[in-house]
């Protein structure tokens, strides 16, 4: 096949046959090779090598179970020799001598006590005295110890039963115990040292030994009884059995062992002086690799065929994924909103018929959205001019009624005044159904507006206007002032104390157009001024157009964008200042952009 060819049949091999493919030949390739190699190493090599590993990690414990055992009874042989042996009880007290030793091995001690052969407690260390209607003679490991004065004598696991020290927990010990002489005057008698060893310090020593995969260690006694198991729980609830009466009669080896219709590998080691035995278990199904050679030997198999792997991988992936990484770019670029970017078209039959189709998509999403966006702009346009236009009734009734009182009290120039004012406001307020309108008849409305309002109020407050003559022609919104001069009259101005002052200025700043709406009057907290804004309509007053503050902010930033729009400043009894922000254009030009 040649070159042609074979570029002609991969632009046409689906990605699903071309992984396949690949990823098939690279997997079976890795699996032959891996498990011949492991299979052959570990066939020879795995049993002996967990045995072995299994007897060091067995030695290594019972090493550090024997010396925990030493230190405790060179505890037992200070107390004696150092304490006991050389001290006359009857004319002193060895409590501190004690009390010192226990102190220094807290840690793995519970209890000290010496008690005489007649059971009676004659120190005892942290504890204060036996427990009530306990006769310690009668006990078992009392008897053994005075009848094998030569010997050190453990007891199995059990819960501190002997001392009364006003714990309600229940706390494991085993307790060692040998002969000792007591000096009384001159009389020497037997007495008995007795050494409480908490379980938990030897618990930890044998806690969390790993012996290959389900592999465990347990101790016993030299009489088969359980001294530490993992899962010593579940034996003394019936839940689980350990071939104890087996292991009794074990001695120091290595031995397999059939038990539950399980094939064991067992290793003993003696413990020392005590007679106990620690056994390692490892079921035969359970053997895994420990020795270190054997796991550099698999570490470096595993990245022979790991780096074998990753450079046939790379070879399919740049083959496959490449494009599908490319076409992720793109649709991403989409999804954030970018409609024009570069669709990849290229790699599989399937991917480059899927990136056509991503692209022809993009296409007429974009034709939809823009749709969408005049569609809704031009209603919101539509919302906004019928809203400019309507005029609450109650102002023109007011205004009217302000006309009638005037010529019926034969104040006719005040009543023309008013006429002309209410018919200019009237005239600019439609503008030929245009919303954007010169600066100067912008405040030509606002100043006919206030003027009838101040007649109306009988001049409770004054107005100034200012406008520097180069904006006079610049492009506004119509109906933007009204609304807001609307608010410094009503709600700043009509519970006012005193005269009040509208001040209205408009000026350029390089190409941005400001306006000024300044009032003395009541002022509005930092509430009131994020409420002008917030989702809830605001409401106007009944007596004015009907127009509100986040009517007029929206209206800007619809027309001009939304970098312009409205800034109130503004304190309880400090006045406000509304700064309204537009861009400076020509009116005439801003006239023939909208048309166009």
């Amino acid at each position: 096949m040649d070159k042609g060819k074979w570029t002609d049949f991969w632009k046409k091999t689906s990605i699903r046959y071309t992984i396949f493919i690949y990823f098939t030949v690279s997997a079976l390739v890795a699996m032959l090779l891996s498990g011949i190699a492991l299979y052959v190493q570990m066939s020879r090599q795995l049993a002996a090598v967990v045995r072995e590993e299994n007897q060091a990690v067995l030695g290594q414990v019972n090493r550090s179970v024997d010396s925990y055992l030493r230190t405790i009874m060179k505890l037992s042989d200070s107390l004696y020799y150092g304490v006991i042996k050389n001290a006359d009880l009857s004319a002193e007290s060895v409590n501190s001598q004690i009390t010192l030793l226990y102190d220094n091995n807290k840690d793995s001690i519970a209890n000290i006590a010496l008690l005489s052969k007649d059971g009676e407690l004659l120190e005892a260390v942290p504890a204060a005295r036996l427990k009530t209607d306990l006769d310690v003679t009668k006990e078992e490991w009392f008897g053994n110890t005075l009848e094998r004065t030569d010997n050190l004598h453990f007891t199995t696991p059990h819960v501190q039963y002997i001392f009364d020290n006003n714990e309600n927990q229940y706390r494991w010990v085993i307790t060692l115990t040998r002969a000792v002489e007591i000096t009384q005057g001159t009389s020497t008698n037997q007495g008995i040292l007795l050494i409480d060893i908490r379980y938990s310090s030897l618990q930890q020593i044998l806690d969390n030994i790993s012996l290959g995969n389900q592999g465990y260690l347990y101790m016993i006694g030299g009489s088969g009884e359980l001294i530490y198991h993992p899962k010593m729980q579940l034996i003394e609830t019936g839940q689980m059995t350990e071939n104890t009466a087996a292991a009794a009669g074990y001695r120091d080896g290595s031995y397999q062992e059939e038990y539950n219709g399980e094939k064991r590998d067992v290793n003993v080691k003696f413990v020392g002086y005590t007679g106990w035995k620690l056994l390692s278990v490892t079921p035969e199904k359970g053997l895994s690799l420990s020795n270190l050679k054997m796991r550099l030997f698999v570490v470096f198999v595993a990245a022979s065929f790991l780096l074998v792997l990753m450079l046939i991988n790379a070879f399919i992936s740049s083959r496959i994924t490449n494009p599908i990484q490319d076409l992720e770019k793109s649709v991403n670029a989409i999804e954030e909103g970018d409609l024009d970017t570069r669709i990849s078209i290229r790699g599989s039959y399937e991917l480059q018929h899927l990136g056509r189709s991503i692209g022809d998509m993009a296409k007429r999403i974009k034709a939809l959205m823009q749709d969408i966006v005049t569609e809704h702009e031009s209603k919101r346009k539509s919302e906004f001019d019928t809203l400019q236009s309507q005029i609450n009734p109650h102002f023109l009734y007011n205004t009217l009624d302000i006309i009638v009182w005037m010529i019926e009290n034969e104040h006719k120039q005040e009543a023309v005044k008013v006429v002309t004012a209410l018919a200019r406001f009237f005239r600019i307020s439609l503008s030929k159904g245009r919303s954007i309108i010169p600066v100067c008849d912008e405040l030509e409305h606002a100043r006919n507006y206030l003027m009838i309002q101040q007649m109306r109020f009988k001049n409770k407050f004054t107005y100034a206007i200012e406008m520097e003559d180069e904006v006079k022609n610049l492009a506004s919104l119509k109906l933007m002032l009204q609304p807001l001069v609307e608010n410094a009259i009503y709600h700043g101005m009509e519970f006012m104390d005193g005269d009040g002052e509208i001040h209205i200025q408009v000026y350029r700043e390089r190409e941005e157009l400001w306006f000024l709406v300044r009032d003395n009057g009541l002022g509005m907290t930092a509430e009131q001024v994020e409420n002008l804004f917030g989702d809830e309509p605001h409401t106007t007053s009944r007596q004015g157009s009907g127009i509100g503050v986040k009517n007029v902010n929206e209206r800007i930033k619809l027309y001009f964008g939304e970098n312009y729009g409205l800034a109130i400043e503004s304190e309880p009894d400090e006045g406000t200042l509304i700064r309204i922000h537009l861009p400076a254009k020509v009116y005439t030009e801003a006239i023939e952009r909208k048309q166009a």
